[in-house]
């Protein structure tokens, strides 16, 4: 029989992830959680066992635990004060008696990669993840404590704030601790080492430092990220007069990552975190390709957007792609910066109709509003040394995956449904212009019109919100005038 899984902290951003990985791996799996709604739109929720409840409340802890073989304990707070290590506690001894009562087999937790100092000079955060692994470990089941720093990897709230830092700032005055030692470790790898520790052996009670194969700066990681992304070397003058707390305000006022999770963050930054040793592989070896390099994990974390995989692949998919791409789950302010332009418009035409009048964008047909805006885009595409409008389109009628129109390229072809166009004119970032069709229940269609932008570098969104007032021009019109063209063709011809 499968052996059954409890994760804790499906809703975060690893949990979220490892849910897939076990049910692929042939584990059943049970999930706690304090909000079931909020995974309802993940692919595997139909595969888990549910329960409703909190880990801090012992009768829902014994009832999550039971027959339970693993279970994975990946429940964080990132909320400041004294009362952050009282609860922490808390909840670590309530789950941890249950687990004890319940038979389970073993705990797995994932915490803070820890300096090297007295306890007393760590941050309160990274002092309360320190003391639930200790809690965990004297609980009576066997447990192992992975211990990371900065997890590499789309959605990930260190990696975030590393992105918008990155790409937002071509110059930056930084607190000193940008020059401070960290281990990044690729998602993929921790994710690895948490299925893996499902079969460590009974007698393995122990806390290992987990980290990726290099030791870098923060700041060489901005300048490591920024060539990866393809932005230009970043320029970084550390100082000293920004505390932790002033630190974690210019993060939030420069990044979308929220104060109350940056300062947790800056503060564990104050201290070196490297491993201190690879005991790990021991009893987990390292892959035979090795364990994932920065700019590798940095590569992957970004293809969301490279592949303008920006929300299509979650309906759909039965399990999820990559550990470094986005989920549902994840925070709003995660995945890097998406500026939309988003109109729909209701139609009696059928899907097949709209379809049609989709399909013959660009061209010798135009793009069904603000022809003059239009053609002053293209001159200046030309200018800059972009192809401008001159290209056409090779049928005037019909597209094909590939397919030339003007300064876009067709990515995606899903007729009736489905036309996706991605971006080649010369500009600060990456683009598409989706339309996608839906029938209505009484008939007719819903046309959904969406504009996308990625900016890259501060030149990006500086470009983003100078084009956008001519949006007001150009998009409503065209999504109007897809549909009045559709209509025409829906009306009998008179005799």
């Amino acid at each position: 029989m499968n052996r059954l899984c409890l994760v804790t902290g499906a809703t975060g951003y690893v949990g979220g992830r490892l849910v897939p990985r076990l049910l692929e791996a042939g584990f059943r799996v049970r999930v706690l959680a304090r909000h079931p709604e909020r995974l309802r739109d993940m692919p595997w929720y139909p595969h888990v066992e549910v329960v409703a409840g909190d880990a801090g409340d012992s009768a829902a802890a014994r009832e999550a635990l039971a027959g339970v073989d693993v279970a994975y304990y990946l429940l964080h707070s990132l909320q400041v004060g004294p009362e952050l290590e009282i609860e922490e506690r808390r909840v670590a001894q309530v789950f941890s008696a249950a687990a004890r009562e319940e038979g389970v087999g073993r705990i797995v937790y994932l915490g803070g990669l820890a300096p090297q100092v007295p306890k007393s000079k760590m941050s309160r955060h990274m002092r309360s993840r320190v003391e639930v692994g200790e809690i965990l470990r004297m609980s009576g089941v066997p447990t192992v404590e992975f211990r990371a720093a900065v997890i590499i990897g789309s959605g990930s709230a260190s990696f975030e704030m590393l992105r918008y830092l990155t790409e937002r700032l071509p110059a930056m005055i930084t607190p000193r601790w940008v020059r401070q030692k960290t281990q990044p470790i690729a998602v993929r790898d921790v994710l690895r080492y948490l299925i893996l520790a499902a079969d460590l052996p009974p007698d393995v009670n122990e806390a290992f430092d987990i980290g990726g194969p290099e030791v870098m700066t923060y700041e060489s990681m901005m300048h490591r990220y920024a060539s990866v992304a393809g932005l230009p070397k970043r320029v970084i003058l550390p100082i000293n007069m920004l505390s932790p707390g002033l630190s974690s305000h210019w993060v939030g006022l420069v990044t979308p990552v929220p104060r109350r999770i940056a300062r947790p963050l800056v503060e564990s930054l104050r201290h070196p975190a490297v491993c201190r040793d690879h005991a790990i592989a021991q009893f987990i070896p390292d892959p035979p390709e090795g364990l994932l390099p920065f700019d590798t994990a940095v590569g992957l974390a970004l293809t969301r957007v490279r592949d303008a995989e920006v929300t299509t692949r979650w309906s759909s998919a039965s399990v999820p792609g990559a550990p470094s791409d986005p989920l549902p789950s994840d925070p709003t302010w995660s995945g890097g910066s998406l500026y939309t332009d988003v109109r729909r418009v209701s139609t009696p035409a059928s899907p097949e109709q709209v379809w049609r009048a989709v399909e013959r964008i660009g061209g010798p047909h135009g793009w069904y509003s603000a022809r003059f805006l239009w053609e002053v885009r293209g001159v200046i595409d030309r200018v800059v040394g972009g192809v401008g409008l001159r290209r056409g389109r090779r049928d005037p009628d019909h597209l094909l995956v590939g397919d030339a129109v003007d300064f876009w390229r067709v990515e995606e072809r899903q007729p009736p449904v489905l036309l996706r166009l991605r971006a080649e004119m010369k500009m600060p970032g990456l683009a598409w212009l989706e339309f996608r069709i839906e029938p209505q229940p009484g008939g007719g269609s819903l046309l959904t019109q969406r504009a996308i932008f990625h900016p890259r570098g501060l030149s990006g969104h500086a470009y983003w919100w100078s084009v956008a007032p001519f949006h007001g021009f150009v998009f409503p019109g065209m999504a109007a005038h897809v549909v009045d063209e559709a209509e025409r063709a829906a009306l009998p011809v008179s005799a």
